[in-house]
């Protein structure tokens, strides 16, 4: 009866599976379609699977059918709770392709057991079975994993993307508007360096690609709509002119509505440049706000009421051209385009493409169906509108004076740099801030400036302002060195200037910005085996693991990460537990706080180390871990089980301690459902017990 058993729980998953297109969220689902097509299989499928059982089906018959029975259930299943899993603030292209990776498997596992079905005595066959192997044929199989490759690859070459294409990306993903292209950037920092913490160094590289994908569709947008405008005078967010601009902790410049509503979506993190914001303070610009006022009247502009755009059915829109009130289709339409603005584009791809794809193409493992080839290393393109001839003269820290931008010639940008590192040198503290926020704007926001200041010395000169008693100066001269490590060729100029040491004195007596920033640096610095010996033997462990304890929650992040890049030997764990890192990590460990997988992560690292079971267990640490085990992402719960194997390997006591917080069930439930690694985590941990289970036994019955 097994047999029909499984015959009888795909139908029932196939029922399930269908009941959520009643469901409200499906429809602001970005990836509604594949739920469709699933829809459309599922309804080809019951009629078949339903004749098999009205039919009294010998089980012997079924036995043949039911390793593909399972299968197809259990793609049946993930599939739904793909689609039940959907959360606004997730990253829509590893959702999508995710789907569409589940989608494809699933129609692929129909087809295999629709056609074992035709093997079957004739009686037990529906008629129709034919006729529903060729309309499940028909079923779509659009790809767009296929789109992302070849932009990737475009990308990696240094071909430009054109409007068009850039357009289909963001249409296949839902990202209909620049606040969705903005939230999208932020997801994706953070899942590279979720990434880089498990040291995945491909996926890394290839979310670095996407991020690049993404930072061209808000440069194209924002290059349209602003240009009649000065740039400075937009919101980011917007892309309108601003009337009640606002300063956040970043130093980036946003209309006060659209950031104070960024906020609310609980977004801790400046939309432009994805730096993780303490605070939340806004400060008015007053001197780009008068700037605007005047540039409006001149021109006889009224700039739109930003409550109105809020407010509107699309507060944040692209430009669009006209779509038809009855296109089914779901697709976004194209923006309107002069002939200036579009490019000769290739749609067809060549046969040397395609076997170019086929050798370098391989599949990411948490994002089937995108290249997890390198293609990180592209230089980004953007045009940047003509700024008012007024704009020139201002030299407010916040604003990029327009000769510094890239409508200036190379001559003149390292002539205005140089002018930049002799200001640095000035004896003047006013001089020193003004400059180091100026250098920081210069550095973050222009990939072409940061080869041009090191190529001056800068480096040096912001090394030495890393000893600034002056907290701005220093904590400017940390993010300026972190934007310039941004590109990898620069770190090794960035350690020949001896700057090791002063990072660490920063870590010691800077701010929490200034803190967090040299956090990050290190983990950019410490690729290398060479680096992170330097790091450790300049005492970065325990003034890191403070920060992990006591800083923000970007801060303990960034710390985190810097942490987990050198602990390579039980001689740099050591210091961590002795430091309290063990406390800290389990404080982590809280749900609210949004860093449980960074903590267990770095917990498991320590968990091979004596003192550290011991720090984990007496600070409560481990109903934490079970509780991850039981709830947790994926990724939390392989991390999770990986460090109670360790806990439990060759002791007794911890075996016990394990099973008595309930650990059992979830760790079963994990066997079936975990990731590769989580499984193989979860059998040897029941292992254990059993074995611990059969020693109890022998010295109860002794």
């Amino acid at each position: 009866m097994e047999e029909v058993s499984r015959l009888r729980v795909l139908l029932d998953n196939i029922s399930s599976y269908l009941s959520i297109s009643s469901t409200e969220k499906l429809c602001s689902n970005p990836a509604h379609k594949y739920y469709t097509r699933g829809e459309e299989i599922a309804k080809l499928l019951m009629p078949l699977l339903d004749n098999l059982v009205v039919s009294d089906a010998p089980p012997i018959e079924l036995l043949k059918l039911n390793n593909g029975f399972e299968e197809l259930s259990q793609y049946v299943d993930e599939l739904r709770e793909q689609f039940e899993s959907w959360q606004p603030l997730s990253s829509r292209i590893f959702y999508v392709l995710r789907t569409e990776s589940l989608a494809s498997k699933l129609r692929e596992s129909s087809l295999e057991v629709s056609q074992l079905l035709k093997h079957l005595p004739a009686d037990l066959v529906s008629p129709s079975l034919e006729d529903c192997i060729e309309l499940m044929k028909l079923v779509g199989r659009e790809e767009v994993s296929y789109t992302i490759d070849v932009a990737l690859i475009d990308q990696r070459k240094g071909v430009e993307l054109t409007p068009e294409v850039l357009v289909e990306v963001a249409e296949s993903f839902g990202l209909r508007s620049n606040q969705d292209i903005l939230i999208e950037g932020v997801l994706l920092a953070d899942l590279k360096e979720d990434a880089k913490l498990v040291e995945n160094n491909t996926e890394a590289e290839l979310i670095e690609g996407l991020i690049s994908l993404i930072t061209q569709m808000h440069d194209y947008l924002a290059n349209i709509k602003q240009s009649q405008l000065p740039s400075d005078f937009c919101c980011p967010l917007s892309l309108e002119l601003m009337t009640d601009p606002v300063i956040v902790a970043s130093g980036q410049t946003y209309e006060r509505a659209f950031i104070e509503k960024w906020f609310d979506m609980g977004l801790m993190v400046c939309p432009k440049t994805r730096q993780a914001l303490s605070q939340t303070t806004l400060t008015p610009n007053f001197t780009v706000k008068a700037f605007i006022v005047n540039w409006c009247e001149s021109n006889n502009v009224n700039p739109p009421d930003p409550l109105e755009l809020i407010h509107s059915s699309q507060p944040f829109p692209l430009i669009v051209g006209s779509c038809s009130a009855d296109d089914s289709s779901g697709s976004l339409p194209l923006p309107v385009m002069d002939d200036t603005l579009k490019c000769n584009h290739i749609e067809s791809v060549d046969a040397t493409k395609c076997e170019e794809l086929r050798q370098v193409l391989t599949r990411s493992a948490s994002a089937p169906g995108i290249v997890s080839e390198v293609v990180s290393k592209t230089k980004r393109s953007t045009n940047v509108a003509a700024a008012d001839a007024s704009m020139r003269l201002i030299r407010d820290p916040w604003i990029i004076p327009a000769t510094i931008k890239e409508t200036g010639s190379s001559s003149s940008m390292e002539a205005e740099v140089k002018k930049l590192i002799q200001d640095l040198e000035s004896p003047s503290l006013d001089a020193q801030r003004e400059t180091t926020a100026q250098i920081r704007i210069l550095t973050r926001e222009s990939i072409d400036h940061r080869p041009v200041f090191v190529r001056c010395g800068a480096i040096k000169s912001l090394v030495k302002m890393l000893y600034s008693k002056d907290e701005r100066i220093q904590a400017d001269a940390a993010t300026c060195l972190l934007n310039l490590s941004l590109n990898t060729n620069n770190n090794y100029v960035i350690t020949s200037s001896e700057a090791i040491k002063p990072f660490i004195h920063v870590l010691k007596t800077g701010n929490i910005e200034a803190k967090a920033n040299v956090a990050t640096t290190l983990i950019k610095l410490s690729v290398t085996e060479e680096n992170k010996a330097k790091i450790v033997e300049a005492g970065a462990i325990e003034p890191l693991v403070e920060l992990m304890g006591n800083g923000s929650q970007g801060a303990k992040k960034d710390a985190a990460n810097a942490l987990f890049n050198l602990l390579q030997r039980n001689r740099e764990k050591q210091k961590v537990i002795r430091a309290g890192g063990v406390r800290y990590l389990v404080k982590m460990m809280d749900p609210a706080g949004g860093l449980v997988e960074r903590a267990v992560v770095l917990l498991a690292n320590l968990a091979n180390v004596k003192e550290a079971k011991m720090a984990i267990r007496d600070e409560g640490g481990i109903p934490l871990l079970v509780d991850v085990v039981e709830l947790g992402s994926p990724r939390g719960q392989e991390n999770a089980a990986a460090a109670l194997c360790l806990l439990c390997m060759d002791s007794s006591r911890f075996c016990n301690t394990v099973i008595r917080e309930g650990a059992i069930p979830p760790l079963v439930a994990l066997t079936r459902s975990g990731t590769a690694r989580a499984k193989e985590k979860a059998k040897t941990l029941l292992k254990y017990f059993e074995a611990q289970k059969q020693e109890n036994q022998t010295q109860t019955r002794s």
